[in-house]
């Protein structure tokens, strides 16, 4: 039997490696995806080999992560339950795609996964790898073992020789890639419990950012991010600049307790620094280019978007229709969007667009103009009113 794990070096998915190769007799081929998460990547095909597995890949995502699932959610404007953009839920759909590729690629007969029986990572990485292989067998560990915590894991890996990381253990989790760093557990399941200042890795201290506020102009094309500050990026490399710009002002910051798909509520704490920025970028360049109505009905469609991406749909028909509505209302999104990053908040101060702009100063001033007979607003007004006059009038005709 051959197995291909999603491997990310650290202490939970080396014990996994060897937990299935004793509990299936199996071969086992570590897979780690660089999404942008850090230094443990360049780790991790090194640890994998000394736990036992019979060959590691390691793939560079990071580009096909942007392009293929950050950028789309932008395009769609998706965000979660009013606070959170996706970093996770994105990111989990492009590392099964990869590593399917790999079980193809070297025959295997099935995939495992290091997450838990109560998050919501199992779902995503399992209705994903169903989406691509209907028949895939998926082992999944914490379903399975006898294994409760840190501990069980440490004592494990020891008595059969796996490295263990010497480093203390944070009292909380961390899942980091190019759009975010999520933290979660430990410490942060108290929700009344303020998360230490000194855990954020992707941005500073709102209080200790700048003193001087920073202006940004994010160009966009076709609904798309391409350049700040009229130099063009490529997608990975614009995000990582948004990041850093962001970053160093203390803005993306959110604490949340979400409802995950799997019923119960979590406490979550991110840090989006470049998502954020152009998440409003990219509003404010709609909102000068897309018709009200056409806005209203794909604002009525985000939540659930972001529903279906954060329940683990990236690969369902329903997530692909709503993104071809999405990216059909995008041609027009072609323009510019200035911000202000100060202390840990992002404003809108300007937006333009030569080529679909839809404001007419001339209609909306409040000066004197030649296109706009006010008149015409008592008309409007009356006939909008018919109804309530008529409910008005039944209403005090029952006395009430």
């Amino acid at each position: 039997m051959k197995v291909v794990l999603a491997y990310s070096g650290g202490l939970d998915t080396s014990v996994i490696l060897a937990w299935i190769r004793e509990t299936y007799d199996a071969e086992v081929v570590a897979y780690t995806a660089d999404v942008g998460q850090g230094d443990e990547v360049e780790e991790a095909r090194e640890k994998a080999l000394a736990s036992g597995a019979v060959d590691a890949v390691v793939e560079d995502l990071r580009s096909e992560f942007v392009e293929n699932a950050v950028f789309p959610a932008i395009r769609a404007s998706a965000i979660y339950e009013g606070y959170y953009l996706l970093g996770t839920s994105l990111a989990r759909p492009i590392i099964t795609k990869g590593m399917m590729r790999v079980a193809r690629e070297h025959g295997a007969d099935a995939i495992a996964h290091g997450a838990t029986g109560k998050g919501n990572d199992q779902v995503r990485f399992e209705l994903s790898a169903f989406a691509i292989d209907p028949e895939i067998k998926v082992i999944a560990p914490w379903r399975e073992w006898d294994l409760r915590g840190r501990a069980d894991c440490v004592a494990y890996a020891e008595a059969r020789g796996i490295p263990v990381p010497v480093t203390p253990e944070k009292p909380y989790s961390m899942d980091a890639n190019l759009l975010h760093i999520s933290y979660e557990g430990g410490v942060l399941e108290d929700p009344w419990v303020a998360p230490s200042p000194g855990m954020f890795k992707m941005t500073v201290d709102p209080e200790d950012a700048p003193d001087e506020p920073e202006h940004v102009v994010i160009t966009f094309e076709e609904g798309n991010p391409v350049a700040i500050n009229g130099e063009p990026f490529a997608p990975r490399h614009l995000l990582e600049g948004a990041n850093e710009m962001a970053g160093r002002h203390g803005v993306g910051r959110i604490d949340i307790v979400e409802n995950r798909f799997v019923g119960m509520k979590s406490r979550g704490v991110y840090e989006t620094p470049g998502g954020t920025l152009l998440y409003h970028a990219h509003r404010a360049v709609e909102s000068i280019t897309l018709d009200r109505e056409v806005v209203h009905l794909r604002d009525e469609m985000v939540p659930r978007y972001a529903e279906i991406v954060y329940n683990g749909f990236w690969f369902s028909p329903e997530r692909q229709a709503l993104q071809s509505f999405m990216d059909s209302i995008q041609k027009r999104v072609n323009g510019e969007a200035r911000l202000k990053l100060y202390k840990g908040g992002v404003s809108i101060v300007g937006r333009r667009s030569e080529k679909h702009g839809l404001y007419d100063q001339a209609t909306a001033t409040f000066e004197e103009d030649d296109v706009y007979d006010q008149a015409d607003a008592a008309g409007f007004i009356r006939l909008n009113a018919l109804r309530l006059r008529r409910l008005a009038e039944e209403l005090i005709a029952e006395g009430e």
